[in-house]
């Protein structure tokens, strides 16, 4: 109790120290304070920039591990897409492979006021939009409701919702896919088409000047399930847009967790080819920025680090410079103290106390300045573009064999519940 009390009294006496001297403290103490804002803001700010850049990574090559599956037959023929497309979706259920997509690069004619454009289109899978960390202006990304509706559901660019006359969403605006308008459709064009609903906005990059468009896979099979019982097998064919010829093959991706990321990599090209048959050849890589295991965000972080040890050594500088002239100026008290029968490690503890207590507040309010300065407007805009809306996915584990090796999980795909799933 005794040291209780002679700890909160040496408190109470640092702080009616700071409260005489608060003039010297104050003039003393601005060097602290700058210290520890510019301290918080460069941190705060080194995070929010390697946040952004890794979220702009994920969002062109996905996140940590996706990997990229395709297929080809070594004859030089092609692959059925019906056949790949089975066999893609007997993998995914057999490991429990919670986010799997399909994505197919096509154009669509869309009719707009001014003439008829080639849009192009990528029709991917509803999990697509967390794999990717797809980012909404408005609207939200596609749900499991929008898979099972009938007309398809289309989230499209801020330049192609600029061109539409940007409708309100909640008014479930129409366009028409095929070159075709419809009856009042956002296009004003004469009836005929495919009705599509716009449900979502993703925000245009600044070198963006064409309007582009997601839509599901399913629908856009469905579409051309439908073109080929009105005009036949050839106008179902979904465009190439970099005019390859051909069917479009769709590409195939898979989010997992690192720790098994290779794993799974040998039993889907295993599982692959036994299912699509000799004569086919399976590829399976990793393509997100942590497939080589080196951080690209290292040059990013020594920079933070290194601008923060020196701000941090500028404030040590700044609190010792604090402590040698409250000394100075206290050579007097502290002689009349010691002729009372002070201790030297009272006095000691009395003049560190001060200026603990008077370097707490300046930290205080550097840590509130900084706070302002990374809240404000012109730094949020500027971090936003590297934010993404969706939440943090929890960990899952894909059902794999628990047992087996490798050469046996094509033939033997046994399979444990995983730990966890994601929601």
């Amino acid at each position: 109790m005794r040291g209780v009390s002679a700890v909160v009294g040496a408190l109470l006496e640092a702080w009616q120290e700071v409260r005489v001297h608060r003039t010297r403290v104050l003039l003393s103490l601005v060097g602290v304070a700058v210290a520890v804002c510019s301290l918080t803001t460069v941190v705060a700010l080194g995070a929010i920039v390697q946040q952004a850049n890794q979220e702009l990574s994920e969002r062109q090559s996905g996140r940590p591990a996706s990997l990229s599956v395709s297929a080809y037959r070594t004859d030089g023929g092609t692959l059925a897409p019906e056949a790949m497309d089975a066999a893609w979706s007997d993998v995914v259920e057999r490991y429990d492979i919670s986010y799997a997509t399909r994505v197919v690069q096509t154009t669509q004619s869309v009719p707009f006021r001014d003439g008829i454009v080639q849009v192009p289109t990528q029709a991917v899978d509803q999990p697509f939009g967390e794999m990717h960390r797809v980012r909404m202006a408005e609207g939200a990304w596609f749900t499991e409701r929008d898979v099972q509706q009938l007309a398809p559901r289309l989230i499209v660019n801020e330049i192609f919702y600029d061109r539409m006359g940007r409708p309100p969403l909640e008014t479930h605006p129409m366009v028409a896919l095929g070159g075709q308008g419809l009856p009042n459709a956002a296009s004003g064009i004469p009836s005929g088409g495919v009705r599509a609903v716009v449900v979502g906005v993703t925000p245009s990059a600044t070198w963006e000047i064409e309007p582009s468009m997601y839509m599901l896979g399913s629908q856009l099979q469905a579409m051309q399930a439908a073109a080929a019982g009105e005009r036949g097998d050839a106008a179902a064919a979904p465009s190439d847009p970099y005019g390859g010829g051909g069917p479009v093959i769709p590409s195939y991706e898979m989010w997992v967790p690192p720790e098994i990321a290779d794993q799974l990599t040998e039993v889907v090209k295993r599982d692959l080819r036994a299912a699509l048959g000799t004569g086919v050849e399976v590829t399976a890589d990793r393509r997100d920025w942590a497939t080589y295991g080196d951080d690209p965000f290292l040059v990013t972080k020594m920079v933070v680090i290194g601008i923060a040890v020196l701000v941090l050594l500028l404030g040590a500088l700044g609190l010792v410079n604090i402590a040698l002239v409250t000394v100075k100026q206290r050579v007097r008290e502290i002689g009349i103290r010691r002729s009372f029968g002070a201790t030297a490690s009272r006095v000691f503890f009395a003049v560190m106390l001060e200026s603990v207590v008077a370097t707490v507040v300046a930290g205080a309010a550097g840590v509130t300045v900084s706070i302002l300065v990374v809240q404000s407007p012109a730094v949020r805009s500027s971090s936003d573009r590297g934010w993404s809306p969706t939440s943090p996915r929890s960990r899952w584990t894909p059902r794999l064999p628990a047992s087996s090796p490798p050469r046996s999980w094509a033939r033997s795909p046994g399979c444990s519940r995983p730990s966890s799933r994601c929601a």
